[in-house]
């Protein structure tokens, strides 16, 4: 078993600043290679303070503030416009960050990229759902609408 510091949201194992006991191939294999974790050791109690305030900061405050926020992002669909082929397939993927910008963009608020979880990944034009956490408690679904680029 392998200990670990989370340094993003991971579902089902935990939030950034988190200490967990994962196998020692899910670390070595996913979270570690992906930046979501770091080894921890006896000096790594001031990143996971240090991990703990950044979230805070980000971290919306009343779950009464993130449900109306939430409220806000399930009345309307957000489109996000992309570079595409002739055939209306995607010069690459939509990410999180631009599902942020587009949020932002139409008005809705601004929403940390890392909150945002997309079900599978977006390569073509059309209609998807998001989820975002917005709160320990709240969650929100945004539909998408991906949009050729003007």
């Amino acid at each position: 078993m392998s200990k670990l510091i989370l340094t993003q949201e991971v579902t089902g194992l935990g939030a950034p600043g988190d200490v967990v006991e994962v196998k020692d191939g899910y670390a070595r294999n996913y979270l570690l290679p992906r930046g979501y974790a770091l080894t921890w050791t006896k000096g790594g109690e001031k990143d996971v303070e240090r991990i703990r305030q950044a979230r805070k900061a980000r971290e919306i405050a009343t779950v009464e503030e993130a449900q109306s926020i939430a409220e806000k992002l399930q009345a309307k669909t957000v489109q996000v416009g992309v570079k595409t082929g002739e055939s209306g397939r995607l010069f690459g993927t939509v990410g999180a960050a631009q599902i942020a910008e587009a949020v932002q963009a139409a008005g809705l608020g601004s929403i940390d990229r890392r909150t945002v979880e997309l079900p599978e990944r977006i390569k073509a034009v059309g209609h998807y759902t998001a989820t975002v956490k917005l709160h320990s408690e709240v969650t929100a679904t945004i539909d998408l609408q991906v949009v050729p680029a003007k």
